[in-house]
């Protein structure tokens, strides 16, 4: 399969409210419609998470951040074209995701993200995607497709076929928090 039929096979399961596997820019996640709640419910009960423990969200770029939450400082994405490393930030305001995604004081963590799949996927699917570790909760996260467990690969809708020889290890963002033109650093 290629890229192109991987990107149409995840938008069919993302619109029927399924879940994938999927490759980020950091390690590979379990994702679905980020404005679906039946979806986020799934991702909680297949990583058997709690649903008070946040989950994150990838966009496109810039202007997606900008319609999902409210009252961004401009200049924290200055802040993330310096940095080398794909970084969360934790936003105070989320706006138009599912009820379950969003934390109980209305904070959203979202990554814009880099990787070509990706980017391209969340471009034609035109919504936010959850991405969180492919790994039953507590466990350490799979730094590549090869160690993610049965458990998750069984209990996906759909699992991408693009990046699962790629045997680079991979390592979870940086979380930060961006207040008043400072950075708190969460992870």
């Amino acid at each position: 399969m290629n890229f192109e039929e991987d990107i149409k096979k995840c938008i069919e399961v993302l619109q029927a409210g399924g879940t994938i596997l999927y490759p980020t820019d950091t390690v590979w996640g379990i994702g679905c419609d980020a404005t679906n709640a039946d979806a986020v419910k799934k991702v909680y009960e297949l990583k058997k998470r709690d649903d008070s423990k946040a989950l994150i969200v990838l966009v496109a770029g810039e202007r997606d951040v900008m319609q999902y939450t409210a009252a961004v400082d401009l200049s924290l994405f200055d802040y993330l074209d310096s940095t080398t490393r794909p970084t969360t930030v934790i936003y105070e305001h989320g706006l138009g995701f599912a009820e379950n995604l969003v934390a109980a004081d209305g904070s959203i963590a979202i990554r814009i993200c880099d990787e070509a799949f990706c980017k391209a996927l969340i471009k034609r699917f035109g919504k936010p995607i959850v991405s969180t570790s492919a790994n039953i909760s507590g466990e350490p996260a799979a730094p590549f497709f090869a160690s993610i467990s049965d458990a998750i690969k069984t209990g996906v809708d759909y699992i991408v076929q693009y990046r699962q020889d790629d045997n680079e290890p991979t390592q979870p963002s940086s979380i930060i928090r961006w207040k008043d033109g400072n950075v708190e650093i969460i992870r």
